[in-house]
């Protein structure tokens, strides 16, 4: 079984912008609730403020195996570092006034275990369905008959997405480069 998903092996490789997120900035969200794993429904486009939504293929399970060539499938590991980065810097994104959300398409049972296990403050969110994806036609790949997104990050404000972050690498370092680009335009 894999065990450590805290940490990304050297040499994986670097995801290129294959402009699947070119027509994001300044798309208005339709609405599509998803399940939470606070065992509610959000609704991401009439929160009010800012919103950093970061979009990962899925999170490994101590008791599971990863897709077969995981490390090979560019952008696919590190969804584990990623969100234990915006864990650890969860209370800085609070004082810029943006809420965190991470969405998968995994299902809210299968996320509720890498709430409990991380310790996350934030909420994930299931697109299990692929509405959300379809709404915004955002990029997704294909592992082990799954269909999977593609790492990227939304800044939204109100239902508009304002910043897209994409491709995102590495993850592990990610949540610092969004708190750092909120940071620059905290007053904007």
């Amino acid at each position: 079984m894999a065990d450590d998903f805290q940490s990304l092996p050297e040499n994986l490789p670097k995801p290129e912008d294959d402009g699947a997120s070119d027509h994001l900035a300044g798309t208005e969200l339709l609405p599509t609730p998803l399940p939470s794993t606070s065992g509610r429904s959000v609704e991401i486009s009439s929160l009010p403020g800012r919103t950093v939504l970061f979009c990962y293929p899925m999170t490994g399970r101590p008791d599971r195996e990863l897709p077969e060539n995981w490390n090979e499938i560019p952008g696919a590991r590190g969804c584990t570092p990623e969100s234990c980065g915006f864990r650890d810097l969860h209370t800085e994104f609070r004082g810029f006034g943006a809420r965190v959300f991470g969405i998968s398409t995994q299902s809210t049972d299968y996320q509720r275990e890498a709430v409990e296990r991380l310790g996350l403050q934030y909420e994930l969110l299931s697109d299990e369905g692929l509405k959300f994806i379809e709404a915004l036609r955002l990029p997704t790949f294909e592992a082990d008959g799954m269909s999977l997104m593609k790492r990227i990050t939304l800044v939204i404000r109100g239902a508009k997405v304002e910043k897209v972050f994409y491709p995102v690498f590495p993850p592990d370092e990610h949540p610092a480069e969004v708190l750092e680009w909120l940071g620059r335009n905290a007053k904007s």
